[in-house]
């Protein structure tokens, strides 16, 4: 069995990946070679490893602790990359303070190159929206707060 050349400077660099965007795990496959790098998840009680924290879109609310035990909390169903609007340029699917129907489309997300559909789970009024278009998301993270 012949063994896989290791690029440390890939490594660092998709370890950065992972501290930039919150993420836990990543992985890179060209042809014969694949590099798959893990972090485990920091405990709540420990400080985050960044010097400054990095500031967040202007059109993104800031989310309060307890909006994962919000009623109208919507979380994400997969791991993948959220997008507000169908395409670049389009307007936004909704907008804070924009009231929805149960079933219309809030939002998609992008896994293994598949668009999936997040729809209000309920009628309601958006309230946050806690997630950028095309910025990446975990299973179970609070994506939008219907009120």
């Amino acid at each position: 069995m012949s063994r896989v050349p290791m690029d440390p400077d890939a490594i660092r660099a998709l370890a950065a990946i992972l501290t930039e965007t919150g993420l836990t795990e990543i992985e890179i496959a060209e042809k014969d070679s694949r590099i798959r790098v893990v972090r485990a998840a920091a405990p709540a009680d420990a400080p985050p490893r960044s010097a400054a924290p990095a500031p967040a879109p202007a059109a993104v609310a800031a989310a309060p602790v307890d909006a994962a035990s919000h009623p109208g909390a919507v979380l994400s169903p997969m791991v993948g990359v959220a997008y507000l609007s169908a395409e670049p340029g389009a307007p936004a699917f909704v907008t804070a303070g924009q009231a929805v129907v149960a079933g219309q489309t809030l939002l998609l997300i992008e896994a293994m190159k598949t668009f999936n559909q997040i729809k209000a789970p309920k009628a309601g009024t958006v309230g946050r929206i806690l997630v950028a278009s095309g910025s990446p998301v975990e299973y179970g993270e609070v994506l939008m707060v219907l009120d």
